[in-house]
C-alpha cells in the first residue's frame, strides 16, 4: 500500500484520513475502571440478572473417557440454548471449570459441534473440520480429559442458536449456486452450505437491527456466553471463585469479549484473533465478524485495549505467523501494545504472547500449551 491509498477503497481513499481528522481513532485506552465501564457502554446488552433461565438437563453419557451431559436453557429471548458439559469420566471431585468457544468459521449451521464429540459420531465433514483447523481432534473433549469440566454453549446465531432459514433473505439462494463449490467440494450437503451461505449474508441484516435496537452483535454474543459462565458456575463439580475460557477464531474473539465484560473470567485464551484494527486496514476487513468490529469502539481505543481492559487478569493470546485473517505487522503491534498495558498494571508475566508457524489453526502443540496455562491459571489462583 502506498502512503494514503487503500486498494479496498480507490478513488475514496482519502475518506480514511478524513474520517481521522474528526478525533483521533484508536487512542491509548489503558485498563482500568472507566475502561472497562466504556466497553461495556460501547457493546451494549449488559443486565443486572445473567443468569440462566428454565435450565434442564437432556442427556448423560459417557463415550472415551470423558462424562458427557447435554444441557439446555433460555437466555431470555428466542430458542433455547444447547450445551454440552464435558469432564472426566469417574472423577467426582469438584474441578475447574472452562467454557470452551465454538469458532465463526462462516459455518453458523453447527456450533459446539465443531470443537466438542457428545453423544452421536459426527458428519464425516466435521471431521475435516477438525483436520483444517483443530490439528484433527475435538478440542474440548481433549480439555476435559486434561481434568476439566468444560462447558461447551451454542451462541446467538450459531447451532441452536441460529435463525431458521426462511426468515433470512433467501433472494440472493440462486447465488449459492454459482460461489458453493469448494464447501460442496469438503463433502458439506448442498443444504447446509447453502445455510451457511445465507447465514454469512444474514449477518450484516442482523448487525443493521442491533444498531436500531442500540447494541451490537459482540455485545448480544458476549450476553450470551456469560449466561453460559455464569450457569458453569452454578454447578457443584465445578470450583468456585471463576472460571475460564479459550478460542480459536470467532470463539477467540468471543473469549476476548468474555475477558473484557465478565468479572468471573479469570483466565482466556484467545487464538488466532488479535491484531491492531489499523493492522486490518486494506488488508482483511471484509473477512471479519462484525463481533471483532464493535460500533463506535475506535473513538475509545483499539481491539487489544477491550481485551486487556480488566487486566491483570491473565491472558494468553497464540498467534499464527501466516495467518491469511490477519498481518504479521498488526499481530506483533498488539502483542506489543498488550504487553505494554500489562506492565503499565505492574504484572507483566500475566500477559503472554506465543508465536507459531503456519495458518490460522489451533493445533495440538498450541492446544498443549494452552491447557498447560489454564491448569496453571486456574488450580494456582482459585
Amino acid at each position: 500500500m502506498t502512503e494514503g491509498y487503500y486498494q479496498h477503497l480507490g478513488i475514496f481513499s482519502d475518506w480514511a484520513a478524513k474520517a481521522a481528522s474528526e478525533s483521533p481513532l484508536r487512542p491509548l485506552s489503558q485498563p482500568g475502571a472507566a475502561t472497562y465501564q466504556q466497553v461495556r457502554d460501547t457493546l451494549g446488552f449488559c443486565f443486572s440478572n445473567e443468569q440462566p433461565q428454565e435450565v434442564c438437563i437432556d442427556a448423560q453419557w459417557e463415550r472415551d473417557g470423558v462424562a458427557g451431559q447435554a444441557i439446555s436453557w433460555s437466555v431470555g429471548y428466542g430458542p433455547r440454548s444447547a450445551a454440552w458439559l464435558l469432564k472426566p469420566a469417574g472423577v467426582n471431585r469438584t474441578l475447574p471449570g472452562v467454557v470452551a468457544l465454538h469458532d465463526h468459521g462462516g459455518f453458523k449451521f453447527f456450533g459446539k459441534e465443531k470443537i466438542a464429540v457428545g453423544p452421536e459420531d459426527l458428519p464425516d465433514y466435521i471431521n475435516d473440520y477438525w483436520f483444517s483447523y483443530y490439528g484433527g481432534r475435538a478440542y474440548a473433549n481433549a480439555l476435559a480429559l486434561e481434568g476439566f469440566a468444560v462447558l461447551v454453549p451454542d451462541t446467538f446465531l450459531w447451532g441452536s442458536r441460529r435463525f431458521p432459514q426462511e426468515v433470512m433473505d433467501n433472494s440472493f439462494a440462486p447465488a449459492f449456486a454459482v460461489l458453493s463449490g469448494e464447501s460442496l467440494e469438503h463433502g458439506i450437503p448442498a443444504e447446509v452450505a447453502e445455510y451457511n451461505f445465507l447465514a454469512g449474508l444474514h449477518e450484516h441484516e442482523v448487525e443493521k437491527y442491533c444498531h436500531l435496537l442500540g447494541t451490537t452483535l459482540a455485545g448480544v454474543v458476549a450476553y450470551e456466553d456469560r449466561v453460559a459462565v455464569n450457569y458453569l458456575l452454578s454447578r457443584p463439580d465445578v470450583r468456585p471463585g471463576g472460571v475460564g475460557c479459550v478460542g480459536l477464531s470467532g470463539g477467540g474473539c468471543r473469549a476476548g469479549l468474555l475477558q473484557a465484560t465478565c468479572d468471573d473470567i479469570k483466565a482466556a485464551v484467545v487464538v488466532g484473533m488479535m491484531s491492531t484494527h489499523e493492522g486490518l486496514l486494506d488488508h482483511n476487513v471484509r473477512s471479519h465478524t462484525w463481533m471483532f468490529l464493535p460500533a463506535g469502539w475506535a473513538r475509545f481505543g483499539d481491539w487489544p485495549d477491550l481485551v486487556a481492559c480488566r487486566a491483570p487478569s491473565p491472558l494468553l493470546v497464540q498467534y499464527d505467523n501466516e495467518d491469511d485473517l490477519f498481518t504479521l505487522e498488526g499481530m506483533q503491534a498488539a502483542d506489543r501494545r498488550l504487553a505494554e498495558h500489562y506492565a503499565h498494571m505492574g504484572q507483566p508475566d500475566h500477559y503472554t504472547g506465543e508465536f507459531y508457524p503456519g495458518p490460522h489453526k489451533f493445533d495440538v502443540e498450541m492446544q498443549a500449551s494452552a491447557f498447560a496455562w489454564l491448569k496453571r491459571h486456574l488450580t494456582e489462583t482459585l
